[in-house]
């Protein structure tokens, strides 16, 4: 399945990466952040289009930032809300109704494969609501008490870490985002609550997610690498 609309999620404040702006236009060598996922979404063959979700009062910069990496896929640079699926809600917003497909991705992994946008998108083809990328779980896991006490050995078994970019037939991650919904930490949990079949593909150890300066730092460093 061919062509999609990307909606890049960039509306975090970024309160423990530090810094005097949000995390995605922190410096990551010598640009903002969100340079990367725009650069890598422009270059795909399967992104049709693209919408920026922007802190609020950043969508101007974001625009700016599209203008000047030559990005002309992008179509719209929107504020984003109190939570995450309130800024995934904002972005779906501006998709035109005859779209077919939505990727969702978040500017905070910036490394973003090409091929990771293929493997998500191929299961839409063959009767799938969504896909995701995800790796086993490789460490022990453990649940603890608020004290730090541990109060159980989870079974790692089936269990796997999930990142994005995310695809979905638009109209089911329509329906996932109507109405009031709870804040869940990825869309694909939205889709799952109300019913959609999403299917795990394999993700990339390169994507990793910018929390800390000590992420932005190793990020640097795959980039860095020929």
């Amino acid at each position: 399945m061919s062509g999609a609309w990307a909606v890049i999620v960039a509306a975090g404040r970024g309160e423990r990466l530090g810094g005097d702006r949000p995390k995605a236009f922190a410096e990551l060598n010598g640009r903002a952040l969100l340079a990367e996922s725009l650069e890598r979404l422009e270059a795909s063959d399967w992104i049709d289009s693209i919408v920026v979700v922007a802190p609020e009062g950043w969508e101007e910069p974001a625009i700016l930032l599209a203008e000047e990496l030559g990005a002309g896929k992008v179509s719209a640079s929107v504020p984003g809300g109190a939570t995450r699926t309130e800024s995934v809600r904002a972005g779906v917003a501006e998709v035109p109704e005859e779209a077919l497909v939505v990727i969702v991705h978040d500017a905070a992994r910036p490394f973003l494969p090409d091929e990771v946008i293929e493997r998500v998108l191929a299961p839409l083809g063959e009767g799938w609501d969504g896909a995701a990328p995800a790796l086993p779980v490789a460490d022990t896991l453990k649940r603890a008490a608020p004290d730090g006490t541990v109060a159980a050995t989870v079974d790692r078994s089936g269990l796997y870490a999930v990142q994005t970019p995310q695809a979905f037939l638009a109209e089911a991650l329509r329906q996932a985002l109507a109405g009031d919904v709870e804040d869940v930490s990825d869309c694909a949990g939205l889709v799952e609550a109300r019913g959609g079949r999403v299917r795990l593909v394999g993700g990339d150890r390169r994507l990793v997610k910018v929390t800390t300066a000590e992420d932005l730092a190793f990020v640097e460093s795959l980039l860095a690498r020929p």
